[in-house]
Formats: structure tokens, sequence, C-alpha cells
């Protein structure tokens, strides 16, 4: 069955207003209809116009096609509505169009129905069998992105999060409307994390439950931390005599700072894990110090001289040997 854009056989925008569509049916309607048109294929013409305002003149069929219309048609360009479909507006006497309900396309069948379970070759003005049927389609799920400070998602905290849901306004037209909420945001929540808000998302039609607001936390770059996971890493300078020595050195974590050994002999890059330190939760990160020592910019000649007695004391030690040259 192949998908029937009703706007593009009308030659109306989405947008167009009652009024508009009425004009376009009128004039195509004149120009196709079997009886004064010359055109080979005026009498199929005349029939797709017709089924194309008997869905859009009426406000709850457009909602409706509007509704479907955002699944669009497969590549091959077929079209199958979503499992449990079936229309709230069914096939009522129209009145406006000269098309046989009974003519219509498959298409138009499988949405509203009626057409042909009334018989064929009834008129729009017979009533189509009193069939009238219940569309109950659940509301589309909304996906919104969140960003937070990293101590934003440490600590929790609550966030204004607006986004945008699709609904049918009083002309039958799916419009966007924004929608604002204040929403908690629990502590520890990781970066790619999602909160599903039931029922916050798209309107369902005919009665059916809403969609849900899936909202993915992101994080906003911080000077000193990155986050990996569930651990926080944060990179801290030590002197070379720090790194050589051993020292007890301050460090930042989120919040407040906490004193760490450095141990005796570390290299530049070496990492000190500090248990519990890192996004909390049921099982909590760690945060994770990465050592990076730094030279000071200028020495002295006192220092100079004891740099050379150090080369001298260490002269087997090769930093490149694992170069091979």
């Amino acid at each position: 069955m192949d998908f029937k854009d009703y706007y593009a056989v009308l030659g109306v925008s989405e947008s167009a207003s009652p009024e508009e569509i009425k004009k376009a049916y009128r004039k195509l309607a004149r120009k196709y209809h079997p009886d004064v048109s010359k055109e080979e294929d005026a009498s199929d013409r005349f029939k797709d116009v017709g089924e194309a305002y008997e869905v859009l003149k009426d406000p709850e069929k457009r909602a409706e096609y509007d509704e479907l219309k955002k699944y669009g048609a497969r590549q091959d360009g077929s079209f199958q509505p979503p499992p449990g479909w079936e229309s709230a507006s069914g096939f009522g006497g129209g009145g406006f169009t000269d098309a046989d309900a009974s003519q219509f396309s498959d298409f138009f069948e499988q949405i509203f129905g009626g057409g042909r379970r009334s018989g064929a070759g009834a008129g729009f003005g017979g009533g189509f069998g009193g069939q009238r049927h219940s569309m109950r389609m659940r509301g589309e799920d909304v996906h919104a992105r969140l960003a937070l400070f990293l101590e934003e998602a440490f600590h929790g905290c609550e966030k204004q999060v607006s986004f945008n849901v699709h609904e049918a306004d009083a002309q039958g037209r799916v419009v966007p409307r924004q929608k604002t909420l204040n929403v908690k945001i629990p502590a520890g929540m990781k970066e790619g994390q999602h909160i599903r808000l039931k029922g916050q998302g798209a309107p369902g039609m005919g009665g059916a439950e809403n969609g849900d607001l899936f909202i993915e936390v992101e994080y906003a770059p911080h000077p000193l931390f990155t986050v990996e996971g569930k651990d926080i890493l944060v990179t801290v300078p030590i002197a070379p005599w720090e790194a050589a020595l051993g020292a007890s050195v301050t460090v930042p974590t989120v919040g407040s700072k906490v004193n760490v050994k450095v141990p005796k002999g570390s290299s530049n890059g070496r990492k000190l894990r500090l248990k519990g330190k890192g996004l909390p939760g049921k099982h909590p990160g760690d945060q994770l110090v990465v050592l990076q020592i730094v030279m000071p910019e200028r020495h002295s000649e006192e220092a100079e001289e004891l740099y050379k007695r150090l080369a001298e004391a260490e002269k087997g030690f090769n930093p490149r040997s694992k170069l091979h040259v």
C-alpha cells in the first residue's frame, strides 16, 4: 500500500488554512472533472483530489493524518499504520466532494475505513454504515537533553527543562507546543543516563495515554575535573623533588579538598585512587589523582649545581632504554 501525500495532491502546504484547502480543492475539482477535462488521467486525478479533500477538510481526520504522516513511507514507498491504529473519526458523510467513497484508495481505507464497508457505490450523503471506530493511539515519546555542571550532578538539583511536543490545534493541524517542567535530578547522575517522566511526552489520541519524556544528561566542561563513568579524574601538578622524595599534597575534590600522600619515586602520569570520592550512588565511583611533574621555569645556580651532582650520581640511569636507541 502506497503512502498518499494529500497536501501534495492539493498543492498546499502542511500549514494551509481550511480556506486555502477548500480553494485548492475547488480549483482542481473543476480542472479534473471527467465531464469537462480532456486530460487522460482526469478521472483518477479527480478521485485523488476528492479523497485528499475529504481528509484535510475535516479537523479530526486531518489531525489523525498528520499524526500518521510523521511516520512517513518506507524506503520502498509503501506504508503501514502503527500497530493498533484505528481511526476515531471514521468515515462520516462529508457532502463536499463528488467522489465515490467506494473508489477511494487502499491507503484511505486502511486509515479511516468505511468506504468499502458500507457497500460499493454509496455516496457521501448515504451515511457510511453508522460504524464509528474508536481510534486510540499512544502519544509520541519525546527526547530532550539537559546540560549539568558536575557539581549539580554530584549533589543533585532541580532544573527547568523546555521541549516541544506536537499536538492538534483547533483547525486540526499538528503544531509544535513548548512545554516547560521542573525536573528533580538525583545525586550521582552519569553523563548519558536518562530520566524518564511518564506521561510528559506528546498527547495521545482518542483517550490513549500520553507518550513519555526522556531526558538525557550531559555534562558541561569543567575547569578541573573530567569524568569517566562514575570516576572523577583530576590532574595535580607536583615538583620533581616531591615525586622523587614523596610528599603530602592538597588535592581538590568536588565540593571539598583532601590531603594525599605522593609515594616516593612517583613517575609522571601515575594515578592515585581516592576510594568513594567519585559520583555518589549505591556503588559510588572513585576519584583518580593523575600526577603531573612540573619543572620550575627558572633554576638558581645552586639548583643547577645540584642537578649536575644528581646526573653524575645517577649516570647509570637511561630513561630511553625502552626505545632501543
